[in-house]
């Protein structure tokens, strides 16, 4: 490793994730993408892949770079001289068929291939000198045209924008390799050009006094944990991660928006509040009260070359809890859209504070990131609920005769200091909207899991008037 280029150091931000994977607490993230070639394309699937991914790496640097000394306080990138495809990227037949995750109109088909293969890969680490990211296409004997390629990659190389970006430049590489006359390589140089800087460098990431003071009480003084509270189980290191893929046909999602737009919310505001009661369905009565946490894209106000295009960790984070007096009512099927909308306010407001009073902000205090944010916290309990992660709607433009995107999922390992349920959430270019759903074993029943997505399936659905 020593003979490796250093680049810069790790920020602090992407060192929470350096220490997480060291410690083996949250391993990846992925964004994966359902490709259809036009008849035009006469090569093998393997070889446009192979194509693209030589585009790919050439455009964005991080994706040559891994963290080392990750066992210590001062970690750093180092960019690999060459990456072996042979060993990125692999390549599986599908058992059960089908690339359709959710058809326009119709009930979802749930593609458990994908589910399988996401599964074993969000509990599957990276180990240096190998690239710090794999990209695992499922392919189809019955369409020689149609692949599902998912991108597995470090939470410290990039946030679930950069796995859109990805995607972004892969589809543009794979149209370019049509017309080109060259031939397909396995080992690939890597780029010179110098890693995008963190956000730390970039961003002043400040903290108000009484933002900072009240973070200081809660976490050296004293704490209040509300008695109805449901967590989950008590943090633990031991336990793989579950995942369930929860699809929503283009027709729902779009009315699901436009009754959004009616009601003056949003949809990650509703599928916030919609969970929770889903949640609250299925707690015993003396649960009374959940935390939920988000992300959100800090892209928008970093400077230019933070774009929607390129790949880095550019996040930040916000806060909502809910009651179960609040969310339900006597009458289960009446839908509370005041918690919508108050949902939606807390998150505009996280936006109007342009990064201030940030969680991240506070990873400047932390001494030794292993000790004090993970390993000391087990056995202990965790104080939020659940996570829902949007990363919005894939733009990719459909054009005749070109290669397109369909469907399209977001997913993560299983967060072992963070939320019992995490769930991540993206559209994908043939509208059609996907759930994943992830857990650690030991934290949460796989029943309630059921419950909670069978409910939140059906609550989605009266809301629109939909059988």
């Amino acid at each position: 490793m020593d003979q490796f280029e250093k680049l810069r150091p790790v920020g602090r931000l992407e060192q929470y994730s350096t220490s997480r994977h060291q410690a083996g607490f949250y391993l990846n993230v992925a964004v994966t993408a359902t490709y259809v070639l036009p008849d035009s394309f006469k090569l093998s699937v393997k070889d446009y892949v192979y194509r693209a991914c030589e585009t790919v790496i050439a455009e964005h640097p991080v994706l040559s770079a891994i963290p080392v000394a990750d066992d210590t306080q001062q970690p750093y990138f180092v960019r690999l001289p060459q990456i072996d495809l042979d060993q990125a990227v692999s390549f599986e037949s599908r058992k059960n068929g089908s690339l359709l995750i959710a058809s326009a109109d119709k009930d979802p088909i749930p593609d458990l291939d994908l589910q399988a293969l996401l599964e074993k890969q969000h509990n599957t680490p990276f180990t240096a000198p190998n690239a710090y990211w794999r990209l695992c296409v499922l392919t189809d004997p019955d369409s020689q045209r149609k692949f599902t390629a998912a991108f597995v990659y470090h939470h410290a190389l990039g946030d679930g924008t950069s796995g859109k970006a990805f995607h972004q430049t892969f589809l543009r590489a794979l149209d370019s390799t049509e017309s080109e006359n060259r031939e397909t390589k396995s080992i690939i140089q890597s780029p010179s050009t110098p890693l995008l800087p963190n956000i730390e460098q970039i961003h002043p990431m400040p903290l108000s006094f009484i933002f900072l003071a009240k973070k200081l009480i809660q976490a050296k003084v004293y704490s209040y944990r509300d008695p109805g509270l449901w967590t989950g189980g008590k943090i633990q290191k031991e336990g793989k991660t579950n995942l369930r893929l929860v699809p929503f046909s283009k027709k729902l999602v779009t009315s699901l928006r436009r009754v959004c737009r009616l009601e003056e919310t949003s949809i990650t505001a509703l599928l916030q509040t919609a969970f929770a009661r889903a949640i609250f369905a299925h707690l015993p009565a003396h649960y009374t009260s959940l935390n939920c946490t988000g992300a959100i894209s800090c892209r928008r106000w970093l400077p230019d070359i933070i774009t929607d295009e390129v790949m880095g960790v550019f996040v930040g984070d916000i806060e909502e809890s809910y009651t179960r007096d609040a969310t339900t009512s006597i009458d289960p099927r009446i839908f509370t859209w005041s918690e919508t909308r108050r949902s939606k306010k807390t998150i505009e407001a996280a936006v109007q504070r342009k990064g201030r009073d940030a969680g991240p902000n506070l990873l400047k205090y932390v001494n030794d990131f292993q000790q004090e944010l993970c390993l000391s916290k087990v056995g202990s309990e965790r104080d939020k609920s659940f996570e829902i992660s949007n990363v919005g709607v894939f733009s990719g433009e459909v054009v005749p005769r070109k290669p397109r995107i369909e469907g399209m999922v977001f997913s993560q390992s299983a967060s072992v200091i963070g939320n019992a349920i995490g769930v991540s959430v993206i559209t994908g270019g043939d509208g059609c909207m996907v759930l994943a759903v992830t857990w650690q074993d030991g934290v949460v029943e796989e029943s309630l899991i059921e419950g909670v997505v069978k409910y939140l399936t059906r609550d989605l659905k009266d809301l629109i008037g939909l059988e």
